[in-house]
């Protein structure tokens, strides 16, 4: 555990849990665990780092009974404030990193069993060594963990053809804030026996309790994959594309991402490297990946849809190896980056039906006209409705400057989103950041079961305190 400024009281209790958890659990230097990627807020606590199911299970016990509250940390990528705790009691806060071990695969059922603080990149290459694919895939898949990918339901690009995280989970191991360990790690696909806590868990933000391990299913792997961008006219034309995509090729698509040109523009003003697919940078675009069964091309089936496209495409590029495919993808993995390094006033998560993102794309300029100049760079998951909606300073002027603005932006986005049958959270979850919106845009019902179920299962109020649910 951390060394830091301690009231009495606190101190007792760090010396308390040094009799139930080994020194090596106790981590020597919490800097990297007290503060989120983007720089808003800055945490406390004391960081425990234990290796087993049942040193957590000794963890809470002790916090429960105490009454400490606890602060579930994962691979700390989280963009929403569920990873820190900037008031009130200091608490302890339970890094996964230690639980790390590949449990067991086995490749015939399609099933591969883990720690919670497994990094998602080495779950997918022990299933590639197992001829499997796990198919979970987004940018901070180096660092990031699959307790807190679970914990937050993440989606990331494969989400039209495989599924948020909860779809590619079959069980979990949980430990409840009591310090009960909940052994549902299940390889079944059937299991009708009772309340679905496995999804009651999965998204809950570890505010209900620890997932600790994890049963993940495992695909095969598409023999053939193809890549490609194409530019089009509106985005109702790739709405449309989308579909005709899907009538010709069915669920073989894993992946349908719209590009605004605003994205190329940050590349180029932060100077990123990428390589331009076209002479001249479309307004909007989109990239797809597909993956065929043996015996049939994706290369083949994407020049089809393009010459079946009509005017609903106006260029393509079709990558022609491994490595031009990569070259497409690298773009829009670096959008992001390049999106921080300019800087944003506002950045959104939201999602809406398909059918609608034409629509709240051509409305929210207009919206947000009224309150100021910006740029806009909105990208994101089309395949699933899913925009990441990002509101920036003109060229040559700050954020800071637009900081009293922040809110009037963010409720703009929020209520257009709202509008449409949309949500505030797409794939990032509730955290800190979102608990107004929760309370804004929920429906009351929903609000009062969720409220209901933290206060049975968390009846001290200890697990991420504040996460999700305004702490009481």
């Amino acid at each position: 555990m951390a060394e830091m400024a301690l009231n009495s009281a606190d101190a007792a209790f760090v010396e308390r849990l040094r009799t139930v958890l080994p020194d090596v659990a106790f981590t020597a230097d919490p800097a990297g665990f007290l503060i989120e990627p983007r720089g808003r807020w800055t945490g406390q606590g004391v960081v425990v780092s234990p290796a087993t199911t049942d040193e957590v299970s000794a963890l809470l016990a002790a916090c429960f009974e105490a009454a400490v509250p606890v602060i579930p940390y994962s691979g700390g990528t989280g963009l929403v404030g569920g990873q820190v705790l900037e008031g009130g009691p200091v608490p302890v806060v339970l890094s996964l990193a230690r639980m790390n071990s590949i449990r067991a695969v086995y490749p015939n059922e399609n099933v591969i069993e883990v720690d919670a603080g497994v990094i998602l990149q080495d779950v997918q290459v022990a299933a590639t060594d197992a001829g499997r694919l796990f198919p979970l895939s987004l940018a901070s898949q180096g660092s990031a963990r699959i307790g807190g990918l679970l914990a937050t339901n993440a989606g990331g690009l494969n989400v039209i053809r495989y599924g948020n995280a909860r779809t590619q989970c079959l069980g979990v191991e949980v430990v409840l804030a009591d310090g009960t360990i909940w052994n549902g790690m299940s390889r079944l696909r059937k299991d009708n026996t009772g309340y679905d806590l496995r999804d009651l868990m999965i998204g809950s933000e570890g505010s209900l309790g620890v997932i600790t391990g994890a049963s993940l299913r495992m695909m095969p792997r598409p023999a053939e994959e193809a890549t490609a961008m194409f530019v089009v006219p509106t985005p109702a034309a790739a709405v449309s594309l989308l579909a005709l995509a899907g009538e010709r090729l069915g669920e073989t698509i894993s992946a349908f991402e719209l590009i605004h040109r605003q994205g190329f523009d940050f590349l180029a003003e932060v100077e990123m490297d990428h390589k331009r697919p076209f002479a001249q940078t479309p307004e909007w675009s989109v990239l797809m990946k597909v993956g065929l069964p043996k015996g049939q091309s994706p290369q083949e089936a994407l020049e089809a849809l393009f010459e079946a496209a009509g005017g609903l495409v106006l260029d393509g590029v079709i990558a022609q190896s491994g490595q031009q495919a990569q070259a497409l993808w690298d773009i829009r993995e670096t959008i992001p980056e390049a999106n921080k390094r300019v800087g944003s006033i506002s950045s959104h998560d939201i999602s809406v039906p398909i059918s609608c993102v034409p629509d709240f794309i051509e409305k929210a300029p207009a919206i947000l006209a009224k309150t100021g100049d910006f740029r806009i760079n909105c990208f994101g998951h089309l395949g699933d409705g899913n925009l990441h909606y990002n509101v920036f300073p003109p060229e040559g002027r700050n954020r800071a400057e637009y900081v009293d603005l922040r809110d009037a932006i963010k409720a703009a986005v929020h209520d257009l989103a709202h509008s449409f049958g949309g949500s505030v959270s797409a794939e990032h979850g509730i955290g800190r950041l979102k608990v107004q919106d929760l309370e804004t845009y929920g429906d009351p019902a929903k609000l009062a079961m969720m409220r209901a179920i933290k206060d049975a299962l968390d009846p001290r109020g200890i697990m991420n305190p504040g996460a999700v649910l305004r702490a009481k």
